[in-house]
């Protein structure tokens, strides 16, 4: 039962990761333009990983899709690659986890249970590495621009997406390894029952086999010898 239950809460922090994850994605503010010594501020700019915006004052935006996939940053690409790499790994880690499951009734036994559910916490834990990656990737870029001083052009910062990606890369590892540990604790658990099991059998079959060596015993004792003057 405590198993099942841990199972459960793992289950609830790496859907709750995956939804940050994938909602990461498609979020507009991945970096937002510097207000730093800036006394009038007529524009704000801000891009994601699919476009760059502008709004005026007056709270009108304009955005413009990045033109060409090869003409982008290589970072940007890499960026794009991993996060759809993290949405893929935790929908298949999700389908696996609901089979693998102790409190659903598919899967098959018990054993290829536990191994889906392994499979399941090792699809959620590099689903969060592959987004973790990705923002910590995107995030290096603003700050040595923000702190470069030969860096002339728009400084930016980190935006709100960011940071949902990282809480979300982070509850996606916390319930992997939860699935993980869950799995190694009922196996020792279930070694254990084993070996209490072996143990008092290899114990009650000593007790019956005493009896059963005092007569081997008694059958391998020499014939007394009597005296010349003992009557038959």
């Amino acid at each position: 039962m405590g198993n099942m239950a841990t199972e459960i809460v793992a289950f609830l922090l790496t859907i709750s990761g995956w939804i940050l994850v994938s909602s990461t994605l498609p979020t507009d503010y991945w970096k937002v333009s510097s207000v730093d010594g800036t006394v009038i501020t007529t524009a704000t700019f801000w891009s994601n990983l699919w476009k760059t915006c502008v709004t005026d004052s007056t709270g009108v935006s304009n955005c413009k899709d990045f033109p060409s996939m090869l003409a982008l940053d290589a970072y940007i690409q890499v960026c794009r690659g991993l996060m759809i790499a993290a949405v893929c790994l935790g929908f298949f880690g999700a389908i696996l986890a609901l089979v693998g499951m102790k409190c659903t009734k598919i899967g098959g036994s018990e054993t290829t249970k536990a191994r889906l559910t392994v499979l399941s916490g090792f699809h959620f834990i590099l689903s969060g590495f592959c987004c973790l990656t990705a923002c910590s990737i995107y995030a290096h870029r603003i700050t040595t621009d923000f702190f470069d001083p030969l860096f002339v052009a728009q400084k930016f910062e980190l935006g709100a997406a960011l940071f949902i990606g990282w809480a979300g890369s982070v509850l996606c590892i916390l319930g992997g390894l939860i699935f993980c540990l869950s799995l190694s604790e009922g196996f020792s658990i279930r070694a254990a029952y084993s070996y209490s099991g072996a143990t008092s059998f290899v114990t009650t079959r000593n007790k019956h086999s005493k009896p059963t060596n005092n007569l081997h015993k008694e059958a391998r004792e020499p014939p007394r010898q009597f005296g010349r003057n003992a009557y038959v």
